[in-house]
């Protein structure tokens, strides 16, 4: 008896819940006009300054890592010194896509770009 009781709440909350759900997802929502635009032009220099950060980070590590990797491939490690290419590459294709993503926002935003590609 317990357990049809149970059964039935959780059955009736589903329908519920789901109609619910079903009319939530029904109303349409409006874009938000221009605002978000101008939200992210103004926060362009801190992110420009984020990726000139970044950018200098990698500069710096970089050669070191590079130089690990080719340590350890003349140590004859060669599963350790394919990771690390494997991690440089993902970092340098990480920074293009940064890049690019960046210089679409500069472009519409008009504003000519700062940051130095590597």
């Amino acid at each position: 008896m317990l357990r049809k009781i149970i059964a039935g709440t959780a059955v009736a909350g589903a329908l519920t819940f789901g109609a619910a759900g079903i009319a939530g997802a029904a109303t349409a929502t409006t874009p938000s006009g221009g605002t978000g635009g101008a939200a992210l032009c103004a926060k362009l220099p801190a992110v420009e300054a984020k990726m000139q950060t970044f950018e200098a980070k990698i500069s710096a590590r970089l050669p070191k890592v590079e130089a690990r990797e080719a340590q350890l491939r003349a140590a004859g490690d060669t599963a350790r010194a394919d990771a690390l290419a494997a991690r440089i590459t993902k970092i340098q294709n990480f920074e293009t896509k940064a890049n690019a993503r960046l210089a679409k926002v500069e472009a519409k935003c008009g504003v000519t770009g700062s940051t130095a590609t590597s």
